[in-house]
């Protein structure tokens, strides 16, 4: 076993073979659509982000416990609608989509780093632990970063029910999962376009404007995606982690009308603006996308940027007032229908308005 395990491993023969023929690998690493595209920052933003970083520290943490709802009564019953998601926290995400249920970028563990002592703490208890879920039908992994993909969390779900649980994930990411133990005959890697289906269910990978890596050394050695579900019934599309790229144009021409749209719009800014969406941008690839109910994630779980913690979901309301977007703000762990959410609710204002009092 390697020293740090949850650092994964480089993709080798097959895996390799197939990294090296995409179109989006070049030059020894994966390449986002637009170029000059990536992760470092801007010279003029450096002396700002060290500065926000050193004395901005007071809000991008809540004081008080943030309002916790326990889905598992919700789960025992299918949805009216045949479409139900149920926001554990972050990107984590429990989709029922037509019958086939499906979990994103499960994250359970108490930090999103590589190690138990140090990193980015999570803000709140996960509404239901991996031995709570109902019965999935597969893993979604938009890429490789911590706060996606977390080692522990893998591993629980790794020994779920028959060991048979397949997980879809970006080309390239299928070495970690393999080296935290899983199957190759359960992992499914997708190239941006590829498509792959369990039961009615396909899942389609779309173009995205990020990078991966789990370390320095492997950067952009695996890709990231955006998806696409697509049932009987019902469409879905997943952001993972992206900045905004006309490609979302395209993507919504092909595949949409979209019922449930899932957007980050936390860790987010301007110094790294090409690569996450932010709430203003979020709202822009809804546009693009061709509408659907919106759905919020990546944000109110863990301290990954300089911002307050409840400002992008903040920020997101205010800039809907001038717009048309449908947009749903369930409380962390509440299952909800699409089509019959009524009413967006701001429930980080109770949680603000607690924090003044103490």
């Amino acid at each position: 076993m390697a020293l740090f395990p949850a650092f994964g491993s480089a993709s080798h023969g097959l895996r390799k073979e197939r990294i090296v023929a995409s179109e989006r690998f070049r030059d020894g690493k994966f390449r986002n659509t637009a170029p000059g595209v990536g992760p470092g920052l801007a010279a003029r933003d450096i002396w700002s982000t060290s500065h926000e970083l050193v004395l901005g520290q007071s809000a991008r943490k809540p004081t008080a416990a943030l309002p916790l709802v326990r889905p598992h009564a919700t789960w025992t019953r299918p949805p009216d609608t045949g479409l139900r998601a149920t926001w554990l926290g972050h990107s984590t995400v429990l989709l029922e989509l037509d019958g086939v249920r499906v979990l994103t970028d499960p994250v359970f563990g108490e930090r999103t780093s590589p190690f138990s002592f140090a990193g980015p703490k999570r803000f709140h208890p996960v509404p239901a632990k991996v031995s709570e879920l109902p019965p999935l039908d597969a893993v979604l992994v938009s890429h490789d970063h911590f706060d996606h993909l977390d080692y522990g969390s893998i591993l629980e779900l790794a020994s779920l029910a028959d060991r048979t649980l397949p997980f879809v994930t970006s080309l390239g990411v299928g070495a970690h999962l393999e080296a935290f133990g899983i199957e190759a005959s359960r992992i499914v890697e997708l190239d941006w376009h590829e498509s792959w289906s369990v039961r009615d269910v396909s899942f389609t990978a779309q173009p995205a404007q990020h990078f991966s890596g789990r370390g320095p050394a492997t950067r952009s050695l695996s890709l990231w995606s955006s998806w696409v579900l697509k049932g009987p019934s019902h469409r879905i599309f997943f952001s993972g982690d992206t900045g905004l790229t006309d490609e979302f144009e395209a993507v919504g021409a092909a595949h949409g009308p979209f019922d449930l749209v899932l957007l980050e719009i936390g860790a987010f800014h301007r110094a790294w603006g090409t690569i996450h969406l932010g709430p203003k941008n979020a709202l822009v690839a809804h546009r693009m996308l061709g509408g659907g109910t919106l759905l919020p994630v990546h944000w109110s779980t863990f301290d990954l940027a300089l911002h307050a913690w409840d400002e992008p979901a903040e920020t997101l309301l205010t800039e809907s007032t001038r717009t048309s977007a449908r947009i749903v703000t369930p409380r962390l762990g509440e299952a909800f229908e699409p089509s019959r959410v009524e009413r967006v609710d701001p429930w980080w204002r109770e949680v603000r308005a607690y924090e003044r009092k103490r």
